[in-house]
């Protein structure tokens, strides 16, 4: 020990203050640990990026487009929409209280828990312990008994495209706006991308979105972002795949495309190409650990790194979302204090926001072919869905992933109106080991998007009722 070192005891520390490290700060609280959890924003920075800049925000701006360009669209209903008007400076006022409600709802939640929160960055200086750098006073050390790491990640920022908060943003600048561009560019087509740039354009910016592979939505299915790219050209919204921006000059967006060179003149541009888990500044040495190519920190089903160490969220491998960082948090600190637990779900749902929602849960047709499964597919498109129609909707499908000759649900995608909703079901249901017979025999309630799930299991069955019989 270093002298002059007289380090803090704590029972159980966590390192982050988002859904995967509140949740096990007041997990292990209710398991009897002593808790201390150190975010580098403190009590401010309760509830992570997600309640802060970005799930909660973003989903609050896209009600507001949504909201915005619906009633526009009601206009052939027979409502009149005459006067519609957006005041951004408002709707961050608004979008603020949202936020601050739910990020002092954690603050309670932990203090009622017993979970002290502290502020400041922490680094590992060995196997039990590390130094809490404060901003305003002497660094900390702390030895802890246990502890989560819960530093989630944050935007990925391009050198082609210096990150400048003004001309050039990332997400979270986006969600800060008090006055919307006349044009922007989005690079990037997944979902961050694809949230901003459709909400954005039902605002009234003039919007290009720029992706470098074929198609919007990689990974998540062709389909899919054949549909949205479909709306988004009839929202007026300018798609590029194929794409990859090569620089900036203050006033276009210098773009290498598959026919050559070209610009782009735009107001403002917004990377959206990912995000970069947060473990390069943690002093991972001390603990004989390092992350791997993509920055990400290896775990078993355990979720230790070391037997005193665990680690959750976006800073391990899986989908970078909120909800498994929240489940991971459990499996962490139920094994830390002793319990047996596994992180081992058959599938994690994914949604986006999109126009139509996309949500999928569970293998793709080729992931479960990989998986050596005989697969099969079946459809029902939401052209045929009476709730769908009544919505104004006419695109979009659900569809399962499932065994051939036992029906068994291996995965499922909807597209359409409160897909994000929805997709539970089907996640419920593969966890659950249920088949084609199982969805089709339970009563849905009518009319709602909720019978598109078993009008596809009855297609898959060979008895489709409100589509032709597949030939």
């Amino acid at each position: 020990m270093v002298v002059g070192e007289m380090p803090d005891g704590v029972d159980l520390l966590v390192v982050g203050g988002g859904p995967g490290g509140y949740v096990a700060a007041l997990a292990a609280a209710q398991l009897g640990r002593k808790v201390v959890l150190v975010d580098s924003t403190g009590p401010a920075g309760l509830g992570g990026v997600c309640v802060n800049v970005g799930c909660i925000p973003s989903k609050a701006l896209i009600e507001l487009a949504d909201t915005v360009h619906d009633r526009k669209a009601w206009a052939q209903r027979g409502v009149s929409t005459a006067g519609i008007e957006v005041d951004m400076g408002a709707f961050q006022q608004w979008k603020g209280g949202v936020v601050s409600a739910l990020n002092n709802g954690v603050r309670s939640l932990l203090k009622a828990a017993g979970v002290e929160v502290r502020t400041g960055y922490f680094r590992f200086s060995r196997p039990d312990q590390g130094v809490l750098e404060c901003q305003d006073g002497p660094p900390i050390h702390l030895r802890f008994e246990s502890c989560i790491i819960a530093t989630g990640s944050r935007p990925v920022h391009l050198s082609t495209l210096p990150h400048d908060g003004r001309r050039i943003l990332d997400s979270s600048d986006v969600l800060a706006l008090e006055r919307l561009p006349q044009s922007a560019a989005v690079v990037g087509g997944g979902y961050i991308g694809l949230e901003l740039g459709t909400a954005l354009a039902k605002l009234g910016v003039e919007m290009t979105i720029v992706e470098a592979l074929p198609e919007l939505l990689p990974g998540v299915g062709s389909s899919a972002g054949t549909i949205i790219t479909k709306r988004l050209r009839n929202l007026g919204v300018t798609v590029r795949t194929g794409t990859k921006v090569t620089g900036d000059d203050g006033a276009r967006l210098h773009l290498d495309t598959p026919d050559g060179p070209d610009a782009l003149e735009v107001d403002t541009v917004i990377v959206a190409v990912g995000r970069i888990p947060n473990t390069d500044d943690l002093g991972l040495d001390a603990l004989e650990v390092a992350p791997n190519e993509q920055g990400l920190l290896e775990v078993g089903p355990d979720r230790l790194l070391t037997p005193r160490v665990a680690a959750i969220g976006d800073i391990t491998p899986g989908p970078a979302l909120a909800h498994k960082a929240s489940a991971e948090a459990h499996v962490a600190a139920e094994v830390l204090s002793g319990h047996p637990a596994t992180f081992d779900p058959l599938t994690i749902s994914a949604v986006v926001f999109s126009d139509p929602e996309v949500a999928v849960t569970g293998l793709t047709a080729e992931d479960a072919s990989e998986s050596g499964y005989e697969v099969d597919i079946a459809s029902f498109p939401l052209s045929a869905s009476g709730r769908a129609r009544t919505l104004g909707e006419d695109l979009g499908s659900a569809y399962w992933v499932f065994e051939k000759g036992s029906g068994t649900l291996l995965g499922a995608q909807i597209v359409g109106p409160h897909a994000t909703e929805l997709i539970t079901e089907a996640a419920v249901a593969i966890e659950m080991g249920a088949n084609l017979e199982d969805i089709a025999t339970i009563i849905h309630p009518h009319p709602t998007m909720s019978e598109a799930l078993a009008e596809a299991a009855l297609v898959g069955l060979g008895r489709p009722i409100h589509v032709p019989l597949r030939r």
